[in-house]
C-alpha cells in the first residue's frame, strides 16, 4: 500500500522527482496513475490519491526511469508541462526595514518586546566580513580604513550577513544586563591584521534567558537575524515557531550571499569561533509538494516535521533550498574544515552556537525524513530548507 508521495520539482530545469513512499511491505501490484494535476496509486484494494497545488502542472507522456527501491518505493522522473510561480526569495529583513519608520523588536523564541517603537533614520548594509583583507588588495598604499570603525550613530541600522547592528542610545528598552553572561573571545581589528583580546558580552531576552546579540562596543549592539523579529509599530504581532524561522532565515541568507557573491559553499560558526556545519547550497529554485496519504504512521517521517503540516488538506507545498552539509561537532571533518576556512571561496556565517546545534538538528531531521536513497549525495549529507 502506497504511504503518500514525495514530489521534488525544480523550476530551472522544469523537471520533477516523484517517489511513491511504501508503507507497507508490497503484497500486491501498484498501478500508479500520473495526471497534469493528479498522482494516484491503486494497490491491495485501496487508492491513495492527492491533488497538487494551483500551478503545478505534470507532463504525463514526459514519465521515465521507473524504478522501485526498497525501502524508498517507486522513483519517477518526469517533465513538468509548465513550471510553477517563481518563488519570491527576497531577504525579508534588508526589504523589509526602511527609514523614517517606527519598528518594535521581539524575542523570537519567546515574543518578548526587546525594543519599542525605535525610529532608524538610516538603514545601511554593511561590507563583507572580510572587507579590510580585501582592501589590503586592492590598495596600493596603506590601507586608508586601518583606524576607522563601522559602529552606527543614533538612528542607524547597519546591516551584516547574519546580524544588525544599532546604536544602543535611543533604546526604550533594554535586555536584560548582559554583564551577568559574559564571554571572553577575541575581536579582529579593521585592518584585518591584528587580533586582541576583548570581552564579547552576550546580550540575554528577560524572559527566557535566550542569546539575542553581545554588545560590540558602549554604544552599539549586534543582534542576530535569526534571534530578533522586528515588525512595524502599528501592525500585530504573531509567533512564529522557532525550526520554521530559523529554517527560513538561514535559507534566505544562503539564497542571498549565493547570488550576491557568487559563492556557494559556507561555514556555519558559532559565536565562540569553532564551525560547527559545513553548508554547500546546491539549488534554491526547489518547490516541495509532500503528500502523507491515509496510512501514514509515526513511523513515517515528514520533511519538515509536524509543524510544517499543513492544517487542513491531505497535502503540503513549500519553497525549499537543497544543501548538501558535513556536521563538525565533536571535531568531525576537521580536516575538510580547516581546508574550508583557509578557502576564500567559502563564505562564513557567524550565529550563537546554540542556534549552529538547532541548525544541525534541523538538517539532521530532514535528512532523516528522505527516503534513504536520497540521503548521501559525494559523501555529504543531503537535507532541504523550507523558505
Amino acid at each position: 500500500m502506497a504511504g503518500g508521495f514525495l514530489l521534488e520539482i525544480r523550476r530551472g530545469t522544469q523537471s520533477a522527482l516523484l517517489v511513491i513512499r511504501e508503507a507497507d511491505a508490497p503484497s500486491s501490484p501498484l498501478d500508479v496513475s500520473v495526471a497534469a494535476d493528479r498522482v494516484e496509486a491503486r494497490g491491495g484494494g485501496s487508492c491513495q490519491a492527492a491533488a497538487l497545488p494551483a500551478g503545478v502542472s505534470l507532463a504525463p507522456s514526459s514519465c521515465r526511469g521507473l524504478r522501485r527501491l526498497p525501502g524508498d518505493g517507486l522513483h519517477l522522473r518526469m517533465r513538468l508541462r509548465r513550471p510553477p510561480p517563481s518563488a519570491d526569495l527576497v531577504f525579508a529583513l534588508r526589504e523589509s526595514l526602511k527609514p523614517q519608520k517606527n519598528y518594535m523588536f521581539y524575542c523570537q523564541s519567546c515574543g518578548d518586546v526587546i525594543v519599542k517603537d525605535w525610529k532608524f533614520h538610516r538603514v545601511l548594509p554593511l561590507p563583507s566580513e572580510n572587507w579590510s583583507a580585501l582592501v589590503e588588495e586592492w590598495c596600493c598604499h596603506p590601507n586608508p580604513f586601518a583606524r576607522s570603525t563601522l559602529h552606527p550613530q543614533h538612528g542607524d541600522c547597519f546591516l551584516g550577513d547574519t546580524f544588525f547592528l544599532l546604536n544602543s542610545g535611543n533604546e526604550s528598552h533594554v535586555p536584560e544586563s548582559p554583564m551577568c553572561c559574559s564571554e571572553t573571545g577575541h575581536h579582529t581589528s579593521q585592518s584585518g591584521s591584528n587580533l586582541k583580546s576583548k570581552e564579547n558580552t552576550r546580550v540575554i531576552c528577560k524572559r527566557c534567558k535566550t542569546m539575542l546579540g553581545e554588545t560590540v562596543s558602549s554604544d552599539t549592539i549586534k543582534y542576530y537575524v535569526t534571534e530578533v523579529i522586528i515588525r512595524p509599530s502599528e501592525g500585530s504581532f504573531s509567533p512564529t515557531p522557532r525550526s520554521q524561522f530559523l529554517q527560513s532565515m538561514v535559507a534566505q541568507c544562503l539564497v542571498e550571499l549565493s547570488s550576491a557573491k557568487t559563492t556557494f559553499r559556507f561555514t556555519v560558526k558559532g559565536d565562540n569561533g569553532k564551525i560547527y556545519i559545513l553548508i554547500w547550497l546546491l539549488n534554491s529554485d526547489t518547490l516541495l509538494v509532500e503528500s502523507l496519504g491515509s496510512s501514514f504512521s509515526h513511523s513515517v517521517f515528514t520533511l519538515f516535521g509536524d509543524i510544517f503540516m499543513p492544517s487542513s488538506g491531505p497535502v503540503g507545498t513549500w519553497n525549499a533550498v537543497k544543501v548538501l552539509y558535513q556536521p563538525c561537532i565533536k571535531s568531525r571533518n576537521k580536516d575538510l574544515a580547516d581546508a574550508w576556512e583557509n578557502d576564500i571561496g567559502v563564505h562564513p556565517l557567524k550565529f550563537p552556537s546554540e542556534t549552529c546545534l538547532e541548525l544541525l538538528l534541523i538538517l539532521g531531521l530532514s535528512t532523516t525524513s528522505l527516503p534513504p536513497s536520497l540521503r548521501c549525495m559525494n559523501s555529504f549529507q543531503v537535507a532541504f530548507l523550507k523558505m
